[in-house]
């Protein structure tokens, strides 16, 4: 079995570390010659995503394709370097799985939002993720290609939580009243998008998320109290220097529902909420 990767960041490269320990063999992007000498060292196969002699001979015979890179201002890079090269390969893989954000929803006023909800993305970005799932959306009914979507809020792990910003000093506890935000621990998202491998369907979208959408502060909250650390203290939203991405963050306010996936691929959580899954990587010395 093979997978191929296109943007091997923090999610690709769990999924492929995953799928490596099932004796798949896997393919992914490399931006350099650092990044594939270490890709090389993990045991994954680098690959030039401008070659495409390169990419059709990674392309041919996989198996599953995972897409994870930000679409730009001309769409998804990776359609443009992916779809070519399986037509030059003949390749129909199983399953294409395309890494999505539930900021494609845009602001619900805290109201719970589901896979059928319009799509109201008040950001470029989120506006170019619903652009670029529609395109993936496209192409696999033209060309008979079983393209799954999934739907991530924000994602936290070992090496990316509030320990970790609490710890470097950057903790922070803002405050926005009826503010409330979905969330997904790393290996839940693996999870998922190994539930889905094994019961591919054709323009199937699903939201990953944990169960209990809540203010951001709480979290933080939580965290020091694993750590033993004085809480940060309130800072109102209104009265902050925010950078305009994190406006654009605190913009949208819902609630995310994950039944669709539970109900359709048997998936659960492991960490149902933060609490556990702050608890697992703190357990874990992270």
């Amino acid at each position: 079995m093979r997978l191929f990767v296109f943007g091997l960041g923090y999610v690709g490269r769990a999924f492929a570390e995953a799928l490596l320990a099932r004796g798949w063999d896997v393919a992914a992007t490399a931006r350099d010659a650092d990044r594939a000498t270490a890709l090389r060292a993990a045991g994954i196969e680098p690959v030039d995503a401008e070659d495409r002699a390169a990419m059709t001979a990674a392309l041919t015979g996989v198996n599953a394709v995972l897409i994870t890179a930000p679409p730009t201002a001309d769409g998804c890079p990776g359609l443009e370097a992916v779809i070519p090269a399986l037509a030059a390969a003949e390749a129909f893989p199983d399953w294409i799985g395309y890494l999505s954000t539930t900021g494609v929803y845009g602001d619900f006023e805290g109201r719970w939002v589901f896979e059928s909800s319009p799509l109201k993305a008040q950001s470029v970005e989120g506006a170019r993720r619903v652009g670029a799932e529609r395109d993936w959306r496209q192409v696999g009914r033209g060309m008979g290609l079983t393209v799954t979507t999934f739907r991530l809020p924000g994602i936290y792990g070992p090496g990316r939580s509030a320990l970790d910003r609490l710890r470097a000093g950057e903790g922070r506890r803002i405050v926005k009243p009826g503010q409330v935000f979905s969330r997904i621990h790393l290996e839940d998202i693996v999870s998922g998008l190994l539930a889905s491998l094994e019961r591919p369907r054709a323009g199937g979208i699903y939201n990953l998320v944990d169960d209990e959408p809540v203010p951001p502060q709480d979290v933080m909250e939580h965290a020091a109290s694993l750590l033993g650390v004085p809480v940060p203290p309130d800072l109102p939203f209104n009265e902050l220097g925010l950078s305009p991405a994190t406006r654009r963050f605190y913009a949208e306010n819902k609630r995310v529902s994950n039944a669709l996936a539970k109900a359709e691929l048997g998936w659960r959580p492991k960490y149902p909420t933060y609490r556990e899954g702050l608890a697992a990587i703190l357990a874990g010395g992270g």
